[in-house]
């Protein structure tokens, strides 16, 4: 261990020795009253040292007056280098700082509130717009067409195991089955319009979260669509910090969780106004001398042309 490592951890004597400067210090700082008693003194190295006081200020349990005081080599005069008001081994600290993205939980979105999607977001996946569609022509290549048939095999093998008794093909029950038409008995048109109803009035166009969301449900990429007749005016929800998550909602309801909510355009600015109406516009009450059609001369006699 090196002479310089032990006298740095050696609180200087001078400095040791300057309570009340750093007392006068450290009162200067804080308000009248709240700073406490001398609580100990730590070498910071060579002839640099802190001093702690408590702190009495309310709301900083366990906080402390730190007073950094030094002194040049060879020099008996202290001065204050710095005053600052840490935290102690038993302070009251607020919590670690967590991103928004961690701290949001489902439901707390509220009418209003915007939720951006990152670009890269796991949950969505770019879909199909029609500009990237091949050419009716086009020939997949050897690779897609592999791959294909090995699915479809997979698939195919998968289901023959799981369907112990299959219905012979082309049979009236078969096609319905495939449709999913085969039940006693489905829903009527009365009963398709209490459901709607319903839906319609829990997440519809017409609720405060809708009326403050940026865009519909309708271009959502967390909209999943339904099936039926009730799919061309309602789907469900995907979007777990939604208000509507899991909900089947009408597609002209709209929240803050909208997958384009990042890159939605501002609303146009209208435009100014033509005629400002906030502005006076003054008007002399009596007309100027040189407002008329004949300009105001001295001598009347002189003019060339006299007043009628």
């Amino acid at each position: 261990m090196s002479a310089a490592t032990t006298r740095s951890r050696t609180p200087d004597r001078l400095c040791a020795e300057a309570v009340d400067l750093a007392r006068a210090a450290a009162e200067e700082a804080a308000a009248p009253g709240v700073v406490g008693e001398h609580t100990g003194v730590i070498s910071e190295g060579n002839r640099v040292v802190t001093h702690f006081f408590e702190c009495k200020e309310l709301g900083y349990r366990g906080w402390r007056w730190a007073v950094t005081v030094a002194r040049a080599s060879r020099a008996k005069v202290v001065t204050v280098d710095e005053v600052v008001l840490l935290p102690g081994p038993d302070a009251v600290l607020a919590p670690e700082w967590v991103p928004w993205s961690e701290r949001l939980r489902p439901g707390d979105m509220g009418p209003g509130d915007l939720l951006p999607t990152a670009a890269d977001d796991l949950r969505l996946e770019p879909g199909f717009s029609g500009e990237d569609e091949p050419p009716p022509n086009s020939v997949l290549s050897e690779e897609t067409a592999e791959k294909a048939e090995a699915e479809d095999t997979d698939a195919a093998e998968g289901l023959a195991k799981n369907l112990p008794t299959a219905p012979s093909r082309g049979s009236i029950a078969a096609v319905a089955d495939e449709l999913g038409m085969r039940r006693a008995r489905v829903l009527s048109r009365h009963g398709l319009r209490r459901a709607a109803d319903r839906w319609e009035e829990a997440f519809g166009p017409r609720t405060p979260m809708a009326q403050a969301a940026p865009a519909t449900c309708v271009s959502c990429g967390f909209l999943v669509p339904i099936g039926g007749s009730l799919g061309q005016a309602f789907g469900v929800c995907a979007n777990e910090f939604s208000p509507a998550d899991g909900r089947v909602v009408s597609l002209a309801y709209g929240c803050g969780g909208h997958s384009e909510a990042a890159v939605m355009p501002k609303p146009p600015q209208p435009p100014p106004p033509v005629i400002d109406e906030t502005k006076v516009d003054p008007f002399p009450l009596r007309p100027t001398a040189d407002s008329g059609s004949v300009s105001e001369t001295e001598d009347e006699s002189s003019a060339e042309l006299g007043h009628s």
